[in-house]
């Protein structure tokens, strides 16, 4: 188990059987490993709503099918809830606990009463007020309380020969429109398919975020210059989705 650190393995052993908040990414993929290699009753609880892509749902029946785990879908809408709908400022907090009641309410109807999340060292607090959701629910985050920073997360994922291990961070599709701009499944959707779009295109690490509605794009220092240069392409490919195509010419960082 040398991709599983003797923190990590200790946590494991305090909690033996689990239940885990699983989106498909880089730290939960690797946490799902981490728990089956050190032997524990696992399950991984998947939310399925307007505010995740179809990529991200694909990944994580994937990994699951890789590692031989249990993973269970759970329909959660997020929209129904007028705090989340109408897009406040805080309105990760709101949707961390409509997701969270949600697959903990699944768990616990399978017998899993401690729900982990992969909240890794690395995450800022004072950037994630859906942290505050996830201490008032009693998520436990292993990865941060045994100070596993991302690049660790990435490094030990390596090793334990995840396709995960250098998948770039997604955030939720919520995070592309700004505070006080309603969220729809219709936008959402136009959010989702024209960043599958750019996937299509060879991109990588991008975000497309509505500006005044129109479709702002941010891509990485490395591909900012190829985007540039596609940029006819890119505007002719987003084109059903948007009318007015921006590329920001700031590196995403």
């Amino acid at each position: 188990m040398s991709a599983v650190p003797s923190t990590l393995r200790a946590f494991f052993s305090d909690h033996p059987r689990l239940a885990l908040a699983f989106s498909g990414g880089t730290d939960s993929a690797y946490l799902l490993y981490a728990a089956l290699a050190c032997g524990c009753d696992v399950r991984a609880y998947c939310a399925q709503s307007a505010f995740q892509p179809a990529f991200e749902r694909e990944d994580a029946l994937r990994l699951a099918r890789q590692l031989g785990a249990e993973l269970r879908l759970v329909p959660v809408d997020p929209l129904r809830d007028a705090a989340i709908r109408l897009n406040p400022a805080d309105r990760c907090y709101h949707c961390k606990r409509a997701v969270f009641a949600a697959l903990t309410a699944a768990a616990r109807a399978e017998g899993y009463d401690t729900m982990i999340d992969g909240t890794n060292a690395s995450d800022d607090a004072g950037d994630r007020p859906g942290m505050r959701a996830l201490q008032e629910m009693n998520v436990l985050s292993p990865l941060r309380l045994c100070g596993i920073a991302k690049a660790q997360v990435r490094e030990y994922s390596r090793e334990a020969g995840l396709f995960t291990w250098d998948k770039p961070a997604y955030a939720c599709l919520a995070t592309r429109v700004p505070a006080g701009t309603a969220l729809t499944a219709e936008l959402l959707q136009r959010i989702e398919t024209a960043e599958a779009a750019l996937f299509a295109l060879g991109f990588t690490d991008f975000r497309c975020r509505v500006y005044h509605g129109a479709a702002r794009l941010q891509f990485r220092s490395d591909q900012l210059e190829a985007a540039a240069a596609r940029h006819a392409e890119i505007r002719g490919a987003l084109s059903p989705h948007f009318d007015i195509i921006l590329l920001d010419t700031e590196d995403r960082g």
